[in-house]
């Protein structure tokens, strides 16, 4: 399914159609360390029931990290969240903590795991938080197949198994079928057994040259 250069069907696309270039950086040790960190304090914020006192002394703490990271402001595109393949999630806090294992015209896998803080209630993943992976996978997927900047159109998840925490999982997805600027693809999420916990098939319309 890939189409050779993005260039070679839009002309414009060194300017992403409006879009930021998230050039692919080395996280300093600095931001690996910080994103592993808010990564444990997400799910401890969720997990945890400490005393009042408690409460504010953390309160107090998250505040002063605000006031220190507040004055570094970045546009898209500039801040390193999303743009370090070498960590989980790109070391983005809002995509969860998956690695690419596959990166391929052809198709696109990650493996990985969900924690306390996706959880929606005796202990399984959101069901929102499922639509999150594969609309992330259904961008990846674009991408290694060299198509143009796409949004997506639509996104379908069917839940076949409750999907859990803290154990390991697969996702896989694929162009299934391209129309023009159409692109038709479908993922699974598995466990290593090969069970399917959710199946997902979406539509990526890649964007007219300069479109938002």
């Amino acid at each position: 399914m890939s189409e050779g250069h993005p260039e070679d069907v839009d002309p414009d696309y060194a300017s992403h159609g409006g879009f930021p270039d998230h050039a692919v950086i080395d996280p300093s040790e600095g931001f690996a360390r910080y994103v592993t960190a808010m990564r444990r304090l997400l799910d401890l914020s969720v997990s945890v029931d400490p005393s009042d006192d408690t409460w504010e002394d953390a309160a107090d703490r998250a505040t002063a990290l605000v006031e220190l990271l507040e004055n570094y402001p970045a546009p898209e595109g500039v801040a390193p969240a999303g743009r370090a393949p070498a960590l989980p999630g790109m070391g983005s806090l809002l995509l969860p903590p998956w690695r690419v294992t596959r990166f391929e015209p052809d198709g696109v896998s990650m493996e990985g795991s969900f924690s306390r803080f996706h959880v929606g209630g005796n202990s399984a993943v959101h069901g929102g938080v499922l639509p999150l992976l594969f609309d992330w996978m259904f961008g990846m997927v674009v991408h290694a197949a060299n198509r143009p900047i796409s949004r997506t159109a639509f996104l379908h998840v069917d839940y076949r198994n409750v999907t859990p925490i803290n154990t390991p999982l697969l996702v896989h997805a694929r162009i299934e079928r391209a129309e023009g600027r159409k692109a038709f693809i479908g993922a699974e999420l598995t466990n290593t057994d090969g069970v399917v916990l959710a199946e997902a098939q979406g539509l990526m319309v890649r964007l007219l040259p300069g479109q938002p």
